[in-house]
């Protein structure tokens, strides 16, 4: 069991989401940087699909009862376990009665903490993630509050001296603070043809900034105004995670994990799946660049993220082999 100590109402347990009910009404869901939250299991011994916490309002606290192994990924923030502390994307384990603390991002803005077994939390539709605009799973469909308990999966994980690490290039430098522009590569979408030539050059050839009205939901831009050629008038229509629309006002909003399954704004632009992990990294004021990419590009960049899922697991299985008692 553990005890949440110091929290906010946007830390949620998450999982991997609700995918194939969107025709139901039922957003996606699931954690805004899956890959982070993968990783995190991973390194624990877990389907990369279990349930653990994500954190958007620092600092974060909890306690656990027995003991058991955490590994915390996501924004790199200072973390202490038991006093100790510990490196960005790490695994380690922690002793009953100790705490675990996340603090404010340095680089980043959302933590993943993952433990061995995963969370023991009810699945609903398929998930264990928290749908708080729906009411439904997690902790009773609500974000975390102190006070909250929540049971752990029984599950032996065995790790070295010190904890056990993860390192994935693709991350070093891409999400630094408000530094630099986050390059997001695009495909065009439905309506891409509908805005005028001087839209479709600024929306890939000026930098949009991320406004204060940005949450799970989909974060609202603020840059060149995006004209259509006439007005448009469409009948609302699916839409995913990635997808960029624009409003009469003509600063897009971007559609994340909890969005509405369908709406009728005209959409410019879709972010490619395996770049969604940089939006969930990057803060309220972050700047973002707009790069448009082939289906090919998109399907490999998405391909190769799986295949670093694969590739860790075979390392991590490899060391475990190795640390079995003779």
């Amino acid at each position: 069991m553990i005890e949440i100590l110091t929290t906010g109402l946007p830390n949620t347990v998450q999982d991997l989401g609700r995918p194939g009910h969107l025709a139901l009404g039922v957003s996606h869901g699931g954690a805004m940087d899956r890959q982070a939250l993968a990783i995190a299991n991973l390194m624990l011994g877990n389907d990369p699909r279990a349930a653990g916490i994500e954190v958007a309002l620092y600092p974060f606290r909890l306690r656990v009862d027995r003991d058991t192994a955490v590994a915390i990924t996501g924004a790199d923030c200072a973390v202490s376990v038991g006093g100790r502390p510990c490196p960005p994307w790490w695994a380690t384990t922690i002793y009953a009665g100790e705490t675990l603390l996340v603090e404010a991002p340095r680089v980043g803005a959302r933590s993943y903490i993952a433990f061995a077994g995963g969370l023991d939390l009810p699945v609903v539709i398929g998930s264990r993630a928290t749908d708080v605009k729906g009411g439904f799973g997690g902790l009773a469909g609500r974000g975390l509050s102190r006070g909250d308990r929540l049971a752990l999966n029984s599950a032996e994980c065995t790790l070295p001296a010190g904890g056990f690490g993860a390192a994935l290039e693709e991350r070093r430098g891409t999400t630094d603070g408000l530094a630099a522009a986050v390059d997001l590569r695009v495909l065009p979408a439905a309506e891409f043809d509908a805005f005028t030539s001087q839209a479709q050059a600024a929306f890939t050839g000026s930098e949009w900034s991320i406004t204060n009205d940005a949450n799970r939901m989909g974060y609202r831009l603020f840059g060149e105004t995006l004209s259509l050629v006439s007005p448009l008038e469409l009948l609302s229509h699916g839409i995913v995670p990635g997808t960029i629309q624009v409003p009469p006002s003509g600063q897009p909003i971007i559609q994340l994990a909890d969005a509405n399954t369908c709406g009728g704004y005209p959409k410019i632009a879709t972010v490619i799946e395996a770049d969604l992990w940089r939006l969930a990294q990057a803060p309220v004021g972050a700047r973002l660049r707009f790069l448009p990419v082939s289906t090919q590009t998109s399907t490999e960049a998405l391909r190769t993220i799986l295949k670093r899922r694969h590739d860790f697991v075979a390392a991590r299985n490899l060391m475990a082999g190795r640390l079995r008692p003779a």
